[in-house]
């Protein structure tokens, strides 16, 4: 058996894939959103064929999965055949640092790591919980987005808190966007024909939510995002990074409270909050429009990607290639531009013409002579996530 489902559980939301891995294809896939709200609704696609698509309210994530597996039995069959079931989890803290094969232990230590993600890991522990008890006899795994960044050395990933006082309550730098930054790094080194593990990479994961890796020889070294997804670039909602004294300021001077603060800066800061749109569609809008909001928002989003990567320049000591991808990294070529402007000190110069070109395979935008390779890679979480369980699966 070769198939493998992928799922990843949010808290108002099931996203699945199932593919067949040898061949390798996309047999099945859907969403399941606003579980639990007005307007919920199921899209699922078999193969090729049109979407079908159920409007109708989803209770809960249980009454959710017993939509999706019947519209695996209206469009397509039902699942059969499963080699193992992957799971995206948010957080594995530092004692989750590989994809773990489902088990009692495994359980408990994801809802340990609970407090570090607490909108995310219950509603991937519970996703678990729903698949084992359906597939009970189907080997099930846990894929974690912190676990390509355990190879941070500490001068990455510590923070300068008391030692006694960092250990106890595991601060430290984590990382997201793990499965994404090895898919595209791995590519990257496919499509440049060259060993990964000679290869120094930063990696721009650049979507609503976005952020910077270092991989030098295929494994990170340091990361932008942190204990939390908080910090690092500036994102569609998120501020990235702050001076910590702010919370303080915001707390004392406009009589803001803790959840406050973590709303305003997690939901209604980023592009929303400087731009009033975090759509990137919608800034390219306002900014040909003459939006002067818009146009500033947009040069603070592209400064804060290119200080990233000449640190990370930097830390690695060599750049062999930069690599966007995600939403807005594999889309927006005003972006990719923007961030690259300045960089050529680096190393790094763009074709105006290769950069404005789509694709969904991986391609270089960079001229020919630049000593950087500039490069846009699709990523494909879901596909690393099965490539991950299949490999756990198979010892």
């Amino acid at each position: 058996m070769s198939r493998v489902l992928v799922v990843n559980t949010g808290s108002s939301s099931i996203k699945y894939q199932l593919f067949e891995m040898d061949p390798q294809k996309v047999l099945a896939s859907g969403l399941v959103e606003r579980i639990g709200e007005a307007g919920s609704k199921l899209t699922h696609r078999a193969g090729d064929a049109e979407p079908l698509v159920v409007e109708e309210r989803v209770t809960d994530h249980s009454d959710g999965f017993d939509r999706v597996f019947k519209a695996f039995e209206n469009a397509g069959g039902p699942i059969t055949d499963l080699a193992g079931i992957g799971h995206r989890v948010v957080h594995g803290g530092d004692r989750l640092t590989a994809p773990t094969l489902v088990d009692d232990a495994t359980i408990q230590a994801i809802a340990d790591q609970a407090p570090l993600a607490p909108l995310h890991n219950p509603p991937n522990l519970l996703g678990i919980r729903i698949a084992m008890a359906s597939f009970p006899e189907t080997p099930q795994v846990a894929v974690f987005d912190t676990a390509f960044h355990q190879t941070m050395p500490p001068r990455a990933y510590r923070y300068a808190l008391p030692a006694d006082l960092a250990g106890e309550l595991r601060i430290r730098r984590y990382g997201f966007h793990g499965t994404s930054h090895a898919y595209v790094a791995r590519k990257a080194a496919e499509h440049l024909d060259r060993p990964a593990g000679e290869l120094n990479l930063v990696t721009l994961h650049l979507g609503n939510g976005a952020s910077v890796a270092a991989v030098a020889g295929g494994r990170c070294i340091d990361t932008s995002m942190g204990l939390t997804p908080l910090e690092g670039l500036v994102m569609g909602t998120r501020s990235g990074d702050l001076d910590p004294a702010v919370v303080f300021y915001l707390h004392r001077e406009a009589g803001l409270s803790v959840d406050d603060i973590d709303d305003l800066l997690n939901k209604r800061s980023g592009m929303l909050g400087m731009a009033g749109a975090n759509d990137m569609r919608e800034v390219a809008r306002l900014v040909a429009d003459g939006d002067e909001a818009a146009t500033e928002a947009l040069d603070v989003y592209c400064y804060r990607i290119r200080k990233y990567v000449g640190a990370y320049a930097a830390a690695l000591g060599r750049l062999d290639a930069l690599v966007f991808t995600a939403g807005i990294g594999e889309n927006n070529d005003a972006v990719r531009a923007g961030v690259c402007q300045g960089l050529e000190g680096l190393g790094v110069t763009l074709n105006a013409k290769r950069n404005k070109g789509r694709s969904k395979s991986p391609r270089t935008i960079s001229a020919d002579d630049s000593p950087v390779a500039v490069l846009v890679v699709p990523t494909n979480e879901e596909l690393e996530i099965a490539e991950q369980t299949l490999a756990v699966v198979r010892g």
